[in-house]
């Protein structure tokens, strides 16, 4: 049986004045083209329109809008202080051992002077050996192919955060 009623929370993101709603995406994407392709389709009748939404305006941006989205990304194994959502999303870091986190830290320096940015994973779910893992099995990746990835991987952290942007109180 589907329904034909707007989610609560969902509805409010709908009710949100422009400026509003746009400081909300930004903070689930820091891309301006994503935030505002996201805005325009506004209302949305149910979760998955949203992602659709979002799936959709990832595909669309350019490299400068996803080096823009990256931006507002700390590095693996060092979450912004003070930043719940980075701290909540790199929780597999926060019981690497020491040994751990100063390799990520090595990894994380060689991934970004390869490619000049933050190495990017959704890492929600995911342990510190398996993060730690995916830099090095990415790290041989073209620029072309890293963009890509970079691409997914954003688009699957945008839909977390989502989520918990239209979830209920």
């Amino acid at each position: 049986m589907t329904s034909t009623s707007t989610p609560p929370g969902l509805a409010r993101f709908n009710a949100l004045p422009e400026d509003t709603a746009l400081v909300a995406l930004r903070e689930a994407c820091n891309s301006t083209a994503w935030a505002r392709r996201l805005l325009a389709a506004r209302p949305y009748a149910g979760f998955e329109d949203l992602c659709a939404a979002s799936d959709a305006a990832m595909a669309e941006l350019t490299a400068q809008d996803l080096e823009e989205a990256m931006a507002g990304h700390p590095p693996i194994g060092r979450p912004k202080p003070g930043d719940p959502t980075s701290a909540r999303e790199q929780r597999g870091m926060a019981g690497a051992s020491e040994e751990l986190k100063a390799e990520m830290l090595e990894l994380n320096m060689a991934y970004q002077e390869k490619f000049s940015h933050v190495f990017l994973i959704c890492a929600t779910g995911r342990t510190g050996e398996q993060m730690r893992d995916a830099v090095k099995e990415r790290i041989g990746n073209s620029p072309e192919q890293e963009r890509e990835i970079v691409r997914t991987e954003l688009g699957k952290i945008n839909r977390i955060r989502l989520a918990r942007l239209v979830e209920e109180d």
